[in-house]
């Protein structure tokens, strides 16, 4: 930078006022340069693809093996109601056998078929309360139960394969 009380000889205003050399770019550089972005711009959109190809496997095989879920849904209300006729006629003496060994039969088959398709019942009892599996309807104070621990289950819980179908409703001990 020029300061105002420095002053420059004609042979110093000469040189500046003369066009700067740019030397040349080497036209093999940039065809260097423009093949590498090239080949950065490819890898990635083969990268892109390969995972847009991957995502849609994925989503293609949970569609298979989760495409039963609404119907296993339906379906749990009839073991729900299949359990509660056979709690009800084990109390009740005038059911007749086989009409009650009838209703076991049949809910041993759906329980077969829920375990041919993945759909396994939620252990409850005895175990530790966990949120992502049964939901807690009640706190009771139970002795030698811990804090936390399943006492009783009002309504079983279902899975199919790893994703839950229904929370177990369950009943909690609490501290005394």
């Amino acid at each position: 930078m020029i300061e105002d009380n420095e002053k420059l000889t004609p042979e110093e205003i000469a040189a500046a006022e003369q066009p700067v050399e740019v030397p040349e770019a080497d036209p093999l550089a940039e065809k260097d340069a423009e093949i590498a972005d090239l080949k950065d711009r490819l890898l990635r959109a083969v990268a892109e693809s390969e995972n847009v190809r991957r995502r849609l496997e994925r989503e293609k095989a949970d569609a298979v093996a989760y495409a039963v879920t609404g119907f296993a849904r339906d379906l749990l209300g009839v073991a729900d109601n299949l359990r509660r006729a056979l709690d009800a006629a084990a109390k009740d003496d005038v059911v007749a056998s086989p009409l009650l060994s009838g209703v076991e039969i049949t809910e041993k088959e759906l329980l077969k078929a829920f375990e041919k398709h993945g759909i396994a019942r939620v252990e409850s009892v005895g175990q530790k309360l966990d949120p992502n599996r049964h939901q807690a309807m009640l706190e009771v104070v139970q002795e030698g139960a811990e804090p936390g621990q399943i006492v009783a289950e009002l309504q079983t819980g279902y899975v199919l394969k790893d994703r839950l179908l229904r929370p177990a409703m369950v009943t909690v001990a609490k501290e005394a």
